[in-house]
Protein backbone atom coordinates (compact mmCIF):
# COMPACT_ATOMS: atom_id res chain seq x y z
CA UNK A 1 0.00 0.00 0.00
CA UNK A 2 1.12 3.57 -0.75
CA UNK A 3 1.62 5.66 2.08
CA UNK A 4 2.38 9.86 2.61
CA UNK A 5 6.02 9.09 2.15
CA UNK A 6 5.55 7.56 -1.60
CA UNK A 7 3.39 9.83 -2.68
CA UNK A 8 5.81 13.14 -1.37
CA UNK A 9 8.49 11.74 -3.31
CA UNK A 10 6.36 12.00 -6.19
CA UNK A 11 5.82 15.31 -5.79
CA UNK A 12 9.97 15.57 -4.93
CA UNK A 13 9.97 14.58 -8.06
CA UNK A 14 7.97 17.36 -9.97
CA UNK A 15 10.30 19.76 -7.86
CA UNK A 16 13.19 18.35 -9.43
CA UNK A 17 11.68 18.88 -12.98
CA UNK A 18 11.03 23.06 -11.81
CA UNK A 19 14.65 23.01 -10.18
CA UNK A 20 15.79 21.82 -13.42
CA UNK A 21 13.80 24.58 -16.05
CA UNK A 22 14.98 27.13 -13.51
CA UNK A 23 11.73 27.50 -11.59
CA UNK A 24 11.30 27.40 -7.54
CA UNK A 25 11.65 23.75 -6.61
CA UNK A 26 8.33 22.91 -5.92
CA UNK A 27 6.22 20.02 -6.92
CA UNK A 28 2.49 18.24 -5.78
CA UNK A 29 0.70 15.91 -6.98
CA UNK A 30 -2.80 14.98 -5.80
CA UNK A 31 -4.20 11.22 -4.55
CA UNK A 32 -7.73 10.03 -4.87
CA UNK A 33 -8.67 6.64 -4.12
CA UNK A 34 -4.86 5.55 -4.06
CA UNK A 35 -4.35 6.92 -7.04
CA UNK A 36 -2.69 9.75 -8.89
CA UNK A 37 -4.91 11.85 -10.70
CA UNK A 38 -2.70 14.67 -11.36
CA UNK A 39 1.41 15.84 -11.23
CA UNK A 40 2.32 19.79 -11.16
CA UNK A 41 5.26 21.57 -10.44
CA UNK A 42 5.87 25.62 -10.42
CA UNK A 43 5.65 27.32 -14.33
CA UNK A 44 5.63 30.60 -13.42
CA UNK A 45 8.52 32.19 -15.09
CA UNK A 46 7.73 29.51 -17.76
CA UNK A 47 4.30 31.03 -17.98
CA UNK A 48 5.21 34.52 -17.01
CA UNK A 49 2.41 34.27 -14.11
CA UNK A 50 2.97 34.92 -10.97
CA UNK A 51 -0.38 32.46 -9.79
CA UNK A 52 0.88 29.29 -11.81
CA UNK A 53 2.50 27.79 -8.86
CA UNK A 54 2.70 23.78 -8.06
CA UNK A 55 -0.34 23.60 -5.95
CA UNK A 56 -2.39 25.59 -8.54
CA UNK A 57 -1.99 23.30 -11.44
CA UNK A 58 -2.53 20.60 -9.48
CA UNK A 59 -5.60 21.90 -8.71
CA UNK A 60 -6.94 22.56 -12.46
CA UNK A 61 -5.33 19.34 -13.52
CA UNK A 62 -7.29 17.15 -10.71
CA UNK A 63 -10.75 19.09 -11.28
CA UNK A 64 -10.58 18.72 -14.95
CA UNK A 65 -9.55 15.11 -14.30
CA UNK A 66 -12.70 14.89 -11.86
CA UNK A 67 -15.07 16.68 -14.06
CA UNK A 68 -15.56 18.70 -11.20
CA UNK A 69 -14.82 21.89 -8.70
CA UNK A 70 -14.07 19.76 -5.24
CA UNK A 71 -11.39 17.31 -4.48
CA UNK A 72 -13.23 16.55 -1.28
CA UNK A 73 -12.04 12.71 -1.44
CA UNK A 74 -8.72 14.11 -2.56
CA UNK A 75 -5.23 14.53 -0.76
CA UNK A 76 -2.62 16.86 -2.44
CA UNK A 77 0.76 16.13 -1.46
CA UNK A 78 3.53 19.49 -1.69
CA UNK A 79 6.75 19.98 -0.79
CA UNK A 80 6.88 23.16 0.63
CA UNK A 81 3.72 24.58 2.56
CA UNK A 82 1.14 26.61 -0.04
CA UNK A 83 1.11 30.55 0.14
CA UNK A 84 -1.81 31.77 1.15
CA UNK A 85 -3.08 32.06 -2.21
CA UNK A 86 -2.81 28.32 -2.86
CA UNK A 87 -4.54 27.55 0.79
CA UNK A 88 -7.31 29.76 -0.17
CA UNK A 89 -7.79 27.41 -3.48
CA UNK A 90 -7.51 24.30 -1.80
CA UNK A 91 -10.11 25.97 0.82
CA UNK A 92 -12.68 26.35 -1.94
CA UNK A 93 -11.63 23.21 -3.43
CA UNK A 94 -12.68 21.52 -0.13
CA UNK A 95 -9.71 19.40 -0.16
CA UNK A 96 -9.53 16.46 2.06
CA UNK A 97 -6.19 16.08 3.13
CA UNK A 98 -3.29 18.55 2.83
CA UNK A 99 0.53 17.16 3.29
CA UNK A 100 3.55 19.04 2.91
CA UNK A 101 7.17 18.60 3.28
CA UNK A 102 8.95 22.33 4.39
CA UNK A 103 7.77 24.87 6.24
CA UNK A 104 7.28 27.93 4.87
CA UNK A 105 8.66 30.41 7.65
CA UNK A 106 8.22 33.52 5.53
CA UNK A 107 5.41 33.10 2.72
CA UNK A 108 3.77 29.75 4.03
CA UNK A 109 -0.11 30.30 4.63
CA UNK A 110 -0.08 29.54 8.20
CA UNK A 111 2.00 33.08 8.79
CA UNK A 112 -0.84 34.91 7.25
CA UNK A 113 -3.97 33.10 7.13
CA UNK A 114 -3.84 30.37 9.39
CA UNK A 115 -7.84 29.68 9.13
CA UNK A 116 -7.44 29.91 5.48
CA UNK A 117 -8.63 26.08 4.64
CA UNK A 118 -11.32 24.29 4.71
CA UNK A 119 -12.58 23.02 8.14
CA UNK A 120 -12.93 19.54 7.24
CA UNK A 121 -9.36 19.63 5.75
CA UNK A 122 -6.65 17.69 7.59
CA UNK A 123 -3.33 18.91 7.44
CA UNK A 124 -0.02 16.54 8.07
CA UNK A 125 3.09 18.55 7.66
CA UNK A 126 6.92 16.97 7.75
CA UNK A 127 6.91 14.39 5.15
CA UNK A 128 10.43 14.06 3.73
CA UNK A 129 10.51 17.97 4.98
CA UNK A 130 14.45 17.46 4.60
CA UNK A 131 14.42 16.53 1.16
CA UNK A 132 12.53 19.50 0.33
CA UNK A 133 14.24 21.92 2.28
CA UNK A 134 17.79 20.58 0.80
CA UNK A 135 16.14 21.01 -2.44
CA UNK A 136 15.05 24.50 -2.21
CA UNK A 137 18.69 25.71 -0.35
CA UNK A 138 20.34 24.24 -3.56
CA UNK A 139 18.20 26.21 -5.81
CA UNK A 140 18.80 29.19 -4.42
CA UNK A 141 22.35 28.61 -3.70
CA UNK A 142 22.96 28.38 -7.23
CA UNK A 143 21.39 31.45 -8.05
CA UNK A 144 23.68 33.85 -5.61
Amino acid sequence: MMDDSFYMRQALNEAVKAFEKGEIPIGAVVVCQNRIIARAHNLTETLNDVTAHAEMQAITAAANTLGGKYLNECTLYVTVEPCPMCAGALGWAQLKRLVYGADDEKRGYHVYAPNVLHPKTEVVKGVLADEATELMRSFFKSKR
